[in-house]
C-alpha cells in the first residue's frame, strides 16, 4: 500500500495506473437555485467540496452557460431541484446557422464563468485539481435548435450550413478551453451529452459532424494535467471515442446498454471514472450505492480507476449516502 497521498498525488497515480493509498473519487451536481451568478456557483461548488472532500472537482457550470451568448434564453424556476426552462433558441431554420459566429470568451456568460473559475481556484488554494465542463461542439449545436430532430434534419438538408455553425462553435471553445487552462484549471471535463449515443445519431454521422470538431477542442487542452471525457447516456459510443487524447473516461457504467467497467478496463487506455448510478444516490439507504462501489472496485481491479457517478448526480441525492461512500473510499466503513 502506498504511503498517504495528497489528492493530486492520488489522482496522478490513478491516471498512471500506479498503486494508491486509497481510491480517488469525486461526485458532481447542479445547484439550480444558486448557479445563475459567478459568486453563487463558486460558493456552491466550494461548499460541496468542503463537505465531502473529493479528490478532484468537476465544476458544474450553469446548465446552459455554453449557448446563452449565442441567443439561447432561459428562465430559472427558483426550485433547487428543477433546472431552467429554455424560452427561445436562435437556430430555427438551416439558414439561421449563418448567424452563429465565433464569440468572445471573456465577456457575457462565458466571461462570467471565467470569473467563477477564478473564485473557485482561489477558494481551493491549490489543494485539489479542478476541471471545467466543456461541451463538445455537436452538443452545443444541439442546444441551439428547438430539438435534436431539428439538428438531424438540418444535417440532411443543409450539411454545409451546419458545418459552418460547428466551425464557429469550435473556434469559440478552442479559445475558451485555452482561457480556462490559463487561469489555473487542471483540465477539462469534455461532455458529449446525448450526441454520442447511438439512440440519437449513427457512428457514421458522428464521424462527420462530431469527431473532427471534438479533436480540435481536445488539442487545445493537450498538455493539461487532467482531461476527462464524459460519454453521456444510454447505448453510447464509448469505444468509438476510446482513442481520444484524454487521461480518463466517465460514462454510465451501470447501464446494461453500455460497456461495463470490466469491458472498458480491458479495451481502453485512459483511466476509468465510474461506478455509481443515479438511482443508488436517491435510494432510501446507502446499500445499493455501496454495493455498486464494491463492484466497480472489483471489476477495475482497484487500479487505473476512480469512483465516480454516471453523470451529474440528482439534486435529491441523500447526504447519508454520499457520506457512506466517503467512508467506503477512505476505508473507515
Amino acid at each position: 500500500m502506498a504511503e498517504r497521498m495528497s489528492p493530486r498525488e492520488r489522482l496522478q497515480a490513478t491516471l498512471r495506473g500506479e498503486p494508491t493509498d486509497r481510491p480517488a473519487w469525486s461526485m458532481w451536481r447542479h445547484f439550480y437555485d444558486t448557479e445563475a451568478t459567478p459568486e453563487g456557483l463558486a460558493e456552491s461548488m466550494l461548499g460541496f467540496q468542503n463537505t465531502y472532500q473529493f479528490d478532484f472537482m468537476k465544476v458544474n457550470p450553469r446548465a446552459s452557460y455554453h449557448v446563452e451568448d449565442w441567443g439561447v434564453t432561459i428562465q430559472y424556476s427558483g426550485d433547487p431541484h428543477r433546472g431552467p426552462t429554455i424560452v427561445d433558441v436562435p437556430v430555427k431554420s438551416p439558414a439561421d446557422w449563418r448567424k452563429i459566429e465565433p464569440r468572445p470568451v471573456d465577456r457575457g456568460v462565458l466571461g462570467d464563468h471565467l470569473r467563477a473559475l477564478r473564485l473557485i481556484r482561489d477558494g481551493l488554494g491549490g489543494r485539489i485539481p479542478f476541471i471545467m465542463t466543456i461541451f463538445n461542439p455537436l452538443s452545443l449545436a444541439g442546444d441551439l435548435v428547438p430539438s435534436d430532430q431539428d439538428l438531424l434534419r438540418h444535417m440532411q438538408e443543409a450539411p454545409d450550413l451546419v458545418h459552418q455553425g460547428l466551425r464557429a462553435i469550435t473556434e469559440t471553445f478552442v479559445n475558451y478551453t485555452r482561457a480556462v487552462l490559463e487561469l489555473g484549471a487542471s483540465g477539462i471535463f469534455f461532455a458529449t451529452t446525448s450526441w454520442a449515443s447511438k439512440d440519437t445519431i449513427s457512428p457514421e454521422q458522428y464521424r462527420i459532424f462530431g469527431r473532427p470538431y471534438d479533436l480540435q477542442v481536445l488539442e487545445a487542452a493537450r498538455g493539461a494535467e487532467f482531461n476527462l471525457l464524459h460519454v453521456c447516456g444510454e447505448n453510447n459510443m464509448l469505444f468509438e471515442l476510446g482513442d481520444y487524447p484524454v487521461h480518463a473516461v466517465n460514462w454510465a457504467s451501470t447501464s446494461p446498454s453500455n460497456p461495463s467497467i470490466a469491458a472498458a478496463a480491458a479495451r481502453l487506455k485512459p483511466a476509468l471514472v465510474a461506478g455509481i448510478s443515479r438511482e443508488a444516490l436517491v435510494a432510501p439507504t446507502p446499500d445499493q450505492a455501496l454495493a455498486e462501489a464494491r463492484r466497480a472496485r472489483e471489476e477495475s481491479g482497484g487500479v487505473h480507476w476512480a469512483l465516480g457517478p454516471v453523470c451529474s448526480i440528482p439534486t435529491r441525492s441523500r447526504p447519508e449516502t454520499l457520506a457512506a461512500l466517503r467512508s467506503f473510499i477512505t476505508g473507515s466503513a
